[in-house]
């Protein structure tokens, strides 16, 4: 009995040293250098922040309105064209045909009419004598005028033929770039079917859509930043229409801002964030409004959840979970899971992870 017990001591004093010698391991490891930083609370509104995507200022679906078997595709995806360049050529040959009808129509309603006007001045001049009646210059004079009609009629047709043949051949409404192409030789061109796709590359504009709670602070001639999410750019811009009216986009306000110098990187298509300045926007108190936003850059992504590092007692670095908002720019609203004036960790010098032992810089 009293080999047991003392068996069962020794291993107390060793398990009791063993984890005496784990916990001086623990407290030796290096601390990883950290900066760290403050809540960005947003309680004043200075800006308002909406998402758009940029546009061509003039953009066009070119199409005809009749219908013919398209014969040539003169234009390519990316090339460049000029206001009135050929684009497509749709087959005319029954317009040739109806054409040479209306010429031919032009020539009897010509020959028509200059023998009715002959007639008719003859006429005249034989009243003038008192050698006609009244009866017979009514006559002359009625014939003369419906060869008159007759010709013009003629004319207006030839008119009408004409500009069909604008219809046949399809041209550019404005200079600027290829974006598509929707037929190829041999395709059926219906009415009102598109052809080719135009967008203007010399202007650029951005489309955002606002929330009701902000459109009242965005007026016209607004200058705003634009934040291009793909290069990181951040570009000048104007607001140049304003929506009064949300009927047809889901409860969102649309709003127009042309941009500025926006270089070749920028294209037709890219998603950005707009920053709206609300300085006349009225103040609402914190508790309702104040919004607390962190870094991208300082967030932690494991699979669906979002998280990022706080600081504990004794500088240990702790992983707090977070429920995200909206995305305003470079950083993101926090909504839950971190209060205000709460530091938490922008960078590490090392591989940070639950409880590990930081430095702050």
């Amino acid at each position: 009995m009293k080999k047991t017990i003392a068996i069962l001591t020794l291993s107390a004093v060793l398990f009791i040293s063993c984890g005496k010698n784990k916990k001086e391991v623990l407290n030796n490891e290096p601390a990883i250098a950290v900066k760290v930083s403050g809540i960005i609370g947003d309680t004043n509104n200075s800006t308002i922040t909406a998402s758009g995507k940029i546009e061509a200022e003039n953009s066009a679906n070119v199409s005809t309105r009749m219908m013919g078997y398209v014969t040539k595709v003169h234009v390519k995806v990316g090339q460049k064209v000029s206001a009135g360049q050929l684009l497509v050529s749709v087959n005319s040959a029954d317009l040739q045909a109806k054409k040479a009808q209306v010429e031919a129509s032009i020539l009897q309603a010509t020959a028509g009419y200059t023998n009715a006007k002959k007639d008719y001045d003859r006429f005249v001049a034989l009243f003038a004598q008192q050698s006609a009646s009244q009866k017979e210059l009514d006559d002359m004079t009625s014939r003369y005028e419906m060869a008159k009609a007759g010709l013009e009629g003629a004319k207006q047709m030839r008119n009408e033929v004409m500009a069909q043949f604008s219809y046949s051949n399809i041209t550019a409404p404005f200079s600027g770039e290829v974006t598509n192409t929707f037929v190829k030789e041999g395709d059926m061109a219906n009415p009102g079917m598109p052809l080719v796709s135009i967008e203007g590359a010399s202007h650029l504009q951005v489309t955002a859509m606002v929330s009701e709670s902000d459109i009242t602070s965005i007026q016209n001639g607004m200058n705003v930043k634009v934040l291009v999410k793909s290069t990181n750019q951040q570009l000048a811009g104007k607001v140049v229409e304003v929506s009064g009216s949300a009927k047809n986009t889901g409860g969102q306000y649309l709003v127009k801002v042309n941009l500025n110098n926006t270089g070749r990187k920028v294209l037709s298509g890219m998603f950005v964030n707009v920053q709206f300045p609300a300085a006349n926007k009225p103040q609402i108190k914190k508790s309702q409004m104040g919004k607390v936003v962190v870094p991208q850059s300082a967030l932690v992504q494991q699979g669906q959840l979002t998280g990022i590092y706080t600081i504990g007692n004794k500088n240990i670095a702790i992983l707090r979970w977070l429920r995200i908002g909206k995305t305003l720019g470079n950083q993101v609203e926090v909504l839950s899971g971190l209060s205000a004036n709460e530091q938490y960790i922008v960078s590490a010098g090392g591989k940070l992870y639950n409880g590990a032992k930081i430095s702050i810089q």
